[in-house]
């Protein structure tokens, strides 16, 4: 993963757009599960919906980084 993204001659930290697309795959998930009715069967729902976050931010994150074999 490299360090910045340039987006019209300004520099974006890449770990910020990771983030960002972590988030919009968040509220789109979370939406999907309300739906289903999921949420019934969650203890606590915004302790899920970090943990929901947390997890996705991670699969992006090293799904960017490229193995060195």
């Amino acid at each position: 993963m490299s360090g910045e993204l340039d987006i019209c001659g300004v520099f974006v930290p890449s770990l910020a757009a990771a983030m960002l697309g972590a988030f919009l795959l968040c509220l789109i998930l979370r939406r999907v599960l309300a739906r289903a009715g999921f949420y019934r069967l969650v203890w606590h729902r915004p302790l899920f919906d970090l943990a929901l976050y947390v997890v996705l931010l991670g699969c992006i994150v090293s799904a960017a980084i490229p193995l060195t074999a």
